[in-house]
């Protein structure tokens, strides 16, 4: 079974840094894109940034673009998402996805709350 694992969330001020992990298993994971999907409160779900499967290729939601970088580590199956110049509206619970073949996955989420 498909496993997501987020960590490095928290509360931040604002201008301040985080860098989110994502932990993989159970699937090959150099071989998938992967996502960075948000969850601010009372809005849907949205996409952040997406990473090919190489790491060579990169995506960024325009409100996200010029602060948060998507990177890889294949050799650990890991994801990352390091933000940048965070901003109130930042706020959100932040998930890691897998569309693969056998079907979409998610990580349980982190939080991430940016507040003076």
């Amino acid at each position: 079974q498909v496993q997501l694992v987020e960590s490095g969330g928290g509360l931040v001020q604002p201008g301040g840094s985080l860098r989110l992990s994502c932990v993989a298993s159970q699937f090959t994971f150099r071989v998938y894109n992967m996502n960075w999907y948000r969850q601010a409160p009372g809005k849907e779900r949205e996409l952040v940034a997406t990473i090919s499967g190489s790491g060579g290729t990169t995506n960024y939601a325009d409100s996200v673009k010029g602060r948060f970088t998507i990177s890889r580590d294949n050799a650990r199956s890991t994801l990352y998402l390091q933000m940048n110049s965070l901003k109130p509206e930042d706020t959100a619970v932040y998930y890691c996805r897998l569309y693969g073949t056998g079907g979409v996955f998610w990580g349980q989420g982190t939080q991430v709350t940016v507040s003076s």
